[in-house]
Formats: structure tokens, sequence, C-alpha cells
């Protein structure tokens, strides 16, 4: 278990800032923030205040805050808000990626709203040297929340969407045994979003196709290690969470 933030390279230009956050009795929970380090620098989500110097060292190793031109936040929890007020002011062009309800958030926790830059799923922003559309996550604890793609990497950031409670750290979702993720994936799912009992499925699957008709070379969670691969993504792109019935035997949260 780490829970100081390391770094990990997911491609040339995209980086992974991770550390672990212990659950009693349950395992770990990936925490993820996300670097994309083109021409116009964008970070995505700001990690832990609890863990403020770990992520600013790990942050600082990659880039120097001041080179941010975009800070991309998914959604306005405070595991993802939890250093942007400080970050911003070692930053000053950047500027605050979020929706209308995500602003009046910004608002409530006393950030600079001149600093937000309103944008919606469907909407792309142009940073640089690249494109960044941005997608709603069919999984999510808040309403503001929006995921966002690269066009250029290819990469799907899917916010807390995917997330999975593990045993032990993992680089790289191939590193966890199958039967462990999906439980995992349940298990994350069932606290994150107990909204799932009444999704209807065909609705729910429809939300999942937009997001693999993209094809993601590979799937970003802040609450989980990378996914690689359209290939390797597709089973994750199918998989819904599921419930205990009285047996003991699981069951989607679709299925009533």
């Amino acid at each position: 278990m780490n829970l100081a933030f390391e770094t990990q390279q997911l491609g040339n230009d995209t980086f992974r800032l991770h550390a672990d956050f212990p659950l009693p009795g349950l395992g770990v929970l990936p925490v993820n923030s996300f670097l994309i380090r083109g021409a116009e620098p964008v970070l995505i989500d700001t990690g832990l205040a609890g863990q403020r110097e770990s992520f600013l060292g790990a942050l600082g190793s990659l880039i120097d805050p001041a080179e941010l031109r975009w800070i991309w936040m998914t959604h306005m929890d405070a595991d993802h808000v939890g250093n942007l007020e400080t970050i911003l002011k070692s930053a000053p062009n950047a500027r605050v990626v979020t929706t209308y309800l995500g602003m009046g958030k910004a608002g409530l926790l006393g950030l600079p709203l001149d600093r937000c830059y309103l944008l919606n799923p469907g909407q792309t922003l142009r940073a640089g040297d690249r494109e960044l559309l941005a997608v709603k996550p069919p999984v999510f604890d808040a309403p503001e929340t929006t995921g966002l793609f690269d066009r250029s990497s290819e990469s799907l950031f899917s916010s807390d969407s995917f997330g999975a409670v593990l045993q032990d750290s993992a680089e790289s979702a191939l590193e966890v045994a199958s039967g462990d993720l999906r439980d995992g994936m349940h298990l994350w799912a069932s606290v994150d979003a107990p909204w799932l009992n009444v999704v209807e499925k065909t609705r729910f699957q429809a939300t999942i196709r937009a997001l693999r008709e993209l094809k993601p070379q590979q799937l970003l969670s802040s609450r989980r290690p990378r996914v690689m691969s359209v290939t390797r993504s597709s089973p994750t792109l199918r998989l819904l969470p599921a419930r205990r019935d009285l047996k003991g035997r699981t069951k989607p949260l679709w299925s009533r």
C-alpha cells in the first residue's frame, strides 16, 4: 500500500499521479489524477488535501505548475478538488474546466469563479496541439461529473466510473485477477453509485455503447489502474455492478 503519491508514464505525454487510500477490512482504493503534458498542459483533478505535500511533489517532478494552462475538474468532490486552490496560486494562467453546476460548487468552496471555463458533455476543448472531448461517464456520484476523451492519445478519462476496490496496489488492471477486479468493481459501484439498483438495463447500456464507439486505446479511471486497448477495455465497458441475493449469488443490479 502506498499512501504517498507516485507518478507513472502512460504514453509519450500522459502521466498518472497515484496513491492508495486504505479501506480497513476491504482493501485499498486507488486515487488517481492525470497530467497531459502537451502544448497547453492539462491537469485532470488535483488529489487529496491530506496528502498535499506528496501530491505537489509528484506534480512538480513532471511539470512546473506555472506551465499548466488547464485544470480539468471531473467533479467537485473533496477527493478531486483537494489541492485546487493551492495549484491555482502556482498556475496563474490556468483555467478550471467544469460545468455550470461545477462552477456553482466552486463558488461555495470560495474558489475564484473568474478562473472557470464552462464546458458541457459533447463539447470540445482545444488545448494547443489536441482536442479533448467532454463525455458523461455512465456511473457517477456527483451530477456535474464530466470525463474526457483525448483524441490524440485515444485515452478515455472516466472519473470515478469503472473504479474498483483492490487488495493491493497495481499499475495495470492486467496485474489484478479478473475475478478480483470484477468483485472490486461491484463493491466500489455499490458504494459510489447505489442508484444503479433502479437503472433500466437498455438505457444504461446505451451510455456504455457511446463510450465504446470512441474506441479508446486506454481507459483511465480515477479509481483503478489503467486498462489497455479496446480489446482489453471492452469487457470492462460492458460490466455492470452487481449485488448479492439471499443465497450469496451475484446478480446484476438491473436484474429486478
